[in-house]
Order: C-alpha cells, then structure tokens, then sequence
C-alpha cells in the first residue's frame, strides 16, 4: 500500500475516534423538553427574576423581569447573586446562579437546556486538561506516520 495512502488513512481513522461525541449522537442533552404548539407569539415567559439576570432581545442583552416573553433562540443568564424561573409549554423550570438557559427548537419539541458555571471553560483555568485528547492525537499520527514509513512493501525497487 502506498505511503501516502496509509497515513491519509491513519489520519482519518484517527480524526474520527477523537471526534466531538456530539457529532454522532443526537443531541438529547434537553433539560425539558415540551411539544411546540406553532404558537404566532412568544412560547414562554419569565416566571421572575432576582439579582443578576439578564434575557436576550433583539437588540442584545436587557434586564430580565417577570412577565418577560421568551422566544426560540433566547437565553437567560444568571449571575453569582441572582435566580429565575421560566415557563415555557409544559416545562417550568429554575435557573440557579451562574448558569444559563438555552431555548431552541428539536424537531417539533421545544428544547430547554440548563447549563450550569461548571460546565464553562475559564481562559487559562490551570486545571484546564483540553490539551491531552490533542495530545493523544499527535502520538497517534506520528506512530501512524513512523509505522507507515518504516513498512517493507517488498516491491523489489531495492533490489
């Protein structure tokens, strides 16, 4: 088999075992999930909102209060002193401090997703460990890459 084969190869085989997860599984990670009704206006409302909370709008971020309406593609942030609750379809759920919520559509179910601060990656965290799946990956492809260049393909051009 030819060099440049077998390491494309290599490659690839290894490109798709580190993967994002997510790319092959369907995302179920909902923390709610209610039918979509088709409804013309908002889908859901603020239930209230104390402290640090802030919804998204069209013109960015503003204030959440009680009463506010909710859309696809919206999102609550809490902060360190704040909490909130939502109502949307069948799903009331709380928000607590430092996470947000994500609301999106599924097929033909409205997606609400909690996500809490320690699932956030901090810029410079010293118990950061992202690097070692890169890691891996590099010892993969230069095992690959020596295993592929030092194969005897016994083709005769030496001999």
């Amino acid at each position: 088999m030819n060099l440049v084969v077998k390491s494309a190869l290599a490659g690839l085989v290894a490109s798709i075992s580190f993967g994002p997860v997510s790319s092959f599984a369907q995302d179920a990670s909902c923390t709610c999930a209610t039918a979509y009704q088709g409804v013309a206006s908002s889908i859901g409302s603020i239930g209230h909102a104390n402290g640090d909370v802030m919804v998204s709008q069209t013109a960015g971020y503003g204030p959440a209060k009680a009463g506010s309406p909710l859309d696809f593609g919206s999102r609550v942030v809490v902060g360190a002193k704040g909490s909130a609750s939502v109502n949307v379809g069948g799903c009331s759920l709380n928000v607590p401090a430092n996470s947000s919520l994500d609301i999106s559509r599924v097929e033909n179910k409205i997606c609400l997703k909690v996500v809490g601060s320690e699932q956030t990656a901090a810029i410079g965290d010293p118990g950061d460990k992202s690097w070692v799946p890169l890691g891996i990956f590099v010892g993969m492809a230069g095992a690959a890459g020596i295993l592929a260049a030092t194969q005897d393909d016994d083709n005769g051009v030496s001999r």
